[in-house]
């Protein structure tokens, strides 16, 4: 698992350090993965992984525990995960999940030799190390030779924001919870969409416009004002699957128009706060697209939509520009992340 490029961590251990096995986990309010790596030669191996629904579990353990026995392992030497929420002293609540982890209790439970939660974008940034170049589709070149922090927005369930800070010669992943601060319209559109999100949920945060729920809200309000019949395809289709991929379907391939205009208004809001995440944290070194959504939308992040909004901010596009911006196509990345520092990093 060789990296495309040479990206120095701080506070990681001697990459020397052979037949460590790491039982890895991306725990998210939708489903987990679980899978086992080897350090081998200061790199990973996997060995065998699986994915599971979240909500049919009542604990991280419950799973753990699980694997484990499905697969007749043998006790790995470090449990590490990247959770969808913030960590304050070993301890978890995942964001749109009922679940509460504690990295004592799960040692104890488990009877790893060390067990560490990282928040899944702090995970997403470490597995930037074990990526390749087909791992990304780069979508703006900007000034590779200049050196600087970088930046991940990751929108899916929720919407994750890291940060990747360069002291000039090795790189500090850190979490965030900027997905969480208020949302801000610019267009009379933009205003009455936060009036409508307003009187649903209170606080209109930017994980409410740039998430898969997003999504879905920002179709059922400009279908409520467009004054045009939904199709009974997609009512039929609401009903069954998960709404913000049948919109983003119907939109990507135009097959209806508020799913079309739906989804180039989120694409806006995404490229929106992607421009807002660079600016605040300087990241001339990079930004990068993770999380579900944009894998699967690339051909509209590709269009002038997306690189024009990101741009338009106020008199800091020489910056922006600078700034190499890359799609993360593997859907692995958190996971291998928490290897990555499950192996090499200070646990």
């Amino acid at each position: 698992m060789a990296a495309a490029w040479e990206i120095p961590f701080g506070r990681t251990g001697k990459k020397s350090k052979d037949n460590v096995t790491v039982l890895a986990g991306d725990v998210g309010g939708t489903k987990t993965n679980l899978a086992v790596y080897v350090s081998i030669g200061g790199n990973l191996q996997k060995m065998i992984g699986k994915t599971y629904h979240s909500s049919e579990f009542l604990s991280l353990t419950e799973i753990i525990r699980l694997f484990i026995s499905e697969n007749n392992l043998v006790l790995p030497d470090r449990v590490c995960a990247g959770v969808a929420g913030p960590v304050i002293n070993g301890v978890a609540k995942i964001t749109n999940l009922s679940w509460v982890l504690d990295t004592k209790n799960i040692q104890k439970e488990i009877g790893a030799e060390k067990v560490r939660l990282l928040n899944d974008l702090e995970a997403t940034a470490y597995g930037l190390a074990g990526l390749n170049e087909e791992d990304f589709i780069l979508l703006h070149e900007g000034e590779a030779a200049v050196k600087g922090n970088m930046a991940i927005i990751a929108p899916g369930t929720g919407l994750g924001e890291a940060g990747l800070y360069w002291d000039g010669k090795f790189y500090y992943p850190f979490p965030t919870e900027g997905g969480h601060c208020d949302f801000c319209p610019r267009t009379e559109l933009d205003i009455k969409l936060f009036h409508y999100l307003q009187k649903k949920y209170g606080v209109v945060s930017w994980e409410k416009v740039v998430a898969g729920p997003g999504i879905h809200d920002i179709y059922l309000f400009l279908r409520g004002i467009s004054n045009s019949e939904e199709p009974l395809w997609i009512t039929e289709a609401l009903t069954h699957d998960d709404p913000s991929a049948v919109i983003s379907h119907a939109g990507i391939n135009n097959i209806d128009a508020v799913c079309r205009e739906t989804m180039e208004h989120f694409v806006r809001y995404l490229a929106r706060e992607s421009s807002n995440l660079v600016l605040k944290m300087k990241a001339t070194g990079g930004l990068f697209l993770g999380g579900g959504i944009p894998p699967k939308i690339i051909t509209m992040l590709q269009q002038e939509n997306f690189y024009t909004n990101y741009l338009d901010c106020d008199r800091m596009q020489s910056l922006l520009r600078e700034a190499p911006v890359r799609i993360i196509k593997n859907e692995n990345t958190a996971l291998i992340g928490a290897a990555w520092y499950g192996a090499f990093g200070e646990m």
